[in-house]
């Protein structure tokens, strides 16, 4: 057994089983506080309940609780595992939520290969949360169910593996293309991984000015182009007019590739023919599509990210949703919207252009850090992310009108 493999089974199994466990908040010390904690005294604050169910907020915890929900259909890189094998992710997710952002959660795994099935299942618990948190739930089907889950409940609702993922590429690539002196609105981009992932960065880089006749979105099959018969709606809205139909063709004069797929599949010819000044985002985890030195080796004008934490600038989702949910329940958002993805966007890339504080050089062990070709997005533990990304989103909340509280002040 390798020593990464019994570390990792030792950390998840001692000393208790898994890794997470909840907590009481309140004193219970005593017949009175019991009586208060439950019968009689519980019953007050359900009679406020039922006369104002925005109580809930105030008496419960729901306003502070997130769901961890999959079906475990796409279970990070080992593909369908089922829900049970799932588990330990979603554990691990809720224990980014508490580090992070303080945010409590419980994970759920749902036993079921029916979207609808799944849909009505979270739809019948959400009165328990302050946001749902969909997680690893493979595409078509994971598109149908945010929207579906969106449209019927009235908590916020966000797939990270959509949309955390997309905001984190979106606020490295606007950087990256600050540096290299090029427009979002002008650059040819390959995007390699036409499922949850590549579609939302696609959808959310055109919200911010990417044009959609200049994305080649590529899957297994080849470019997604206008004359295919085999395109769901999602590949469909970016089928394009054009004589390309490889990754090789795609990559010629490209000026930002974005692979969301699997290990090694690009190559130092693609790099290469790739136009001047390239943004080069290489994704796949543990193993990226092309490996940072290869691609180096060949051009020396690149800027690069990938998905691991030994090299720079890594595209880390951790980065995105504990701040987006604490932004959204610390105003009772009713949703996550456009504008607050933008506004998540937007404030991550402008941390990143800040002064970095040695308490974040000490953490990472180095003398220097600053705003360029190897740090264009903000680390995981630099501690103004809580400060900085959930006020962007609150205020984006408020200001498109799906905010319950008019402000991020503590009743």
């Amino acid at each position: 057994m390798s020593e990464l493999k019994q570390a990792a089974l030792s950390y998840h199994a001692q000393p208790v089983p898994g890794k997470i466990a909840t907590h009481i908040s309140k004193s219970c010390d005593s017949q009175q506080e019991l009586s208060l904690a439950y019968t009689p005294g519980v019953a007050e604050p359900v009679r406020e309940i039922v006369k104002n169910p925005a109580n809930a907020w105030r008496y419960t915890a729901k306003g502070n609780l997130v769901a961890v929900i999959t079906d475990g259909s796409a279970v990070l890189g080992l593909g369908n595992t089922g829900p049970l094998a799932a588990k330990p992710v979603m554990e691990g997710k809720a224990v980014l939520f508490k580090k992070f952002a303080d945010i409590d959660v419980f994970d759920i795994e749902v036993n079921t290969a029916s979207p609808e099935e799944f849909i009505r299942t979270v739809e019948s618990i959400a009165p328990t949360f302050g946001g749902i948190n969909l997680e690893d739930i493979a595409a078509p089907h994971c598109f149908v169910i945010e929207q579906e889950l969106s449209n019927r409940l009235d908590i916020p609702v966000f797939h990270d593996d959509q949309h955390g993922t997309a905001i984190i590429i979106a606020a490295g690539l606007l950087n990256a293309l600050q540096l290299q002196n090029k427009k979002l609105e002008s650059v040819k981009l390959v995007c390699l991984g036409a499922g949850a992932a590549g579609i939302a960065s696609m959808n959310l880089l055109c919200k911010l000015g990417l044009q959609r006749h200049n994305i080649r979105l590529v899957d297994r099959k080849g470019v997604i182009h206008s004359g295919r018969t085999d395109l769901n709606e999602y590949k469909q809205a970016f089928a394009v007019a054009t004589d390309e139909r490889t990754l090789d063709d795609a990559m010629r004069d490209a000026d930002v590739f974005i692979g969301v797929s699997g290990p090694g599949l690009v190559t130092p010819a693609m790099i290469k023919s790739m136009a001047i000044r390239p943004v080069l985002f290489a994704l796949s985890n543990p193993e990226p599509e092309i490996h940072p030195r290869q691609a180096h080796a060949v051009r020396d004008d690149l800027i690069m990210a990938t998905g691991r934490s030994d090299y720079p600038n890594q595209v880390n989702n951790v980065l995105g949703f504990p701040f987006i949910f604490r932004g959204a329940l610390d105003v009772q958002a009713s949703c996550v919207n456009d504008e607050m993805n933008i506004a998540a966007v937007h404030a991550l890339a402008e941390l990143a252009q800040q002064p970095v504080p040695d308490e974040v050089l000490k953490i990472y062990g180095t003398k220097s850090l600053s705003f360029g070709p190897d740090y264009i997005i903000p680390t995981p533990f630099d501690p103004r992310l809580i400060d900085h990304i959930p006020a962007a989103v609150a205020q984006a909340a408020i200001q498109s009108g799906v905010a319950r509280k008019p402000s991020v002040v503590t009743d």
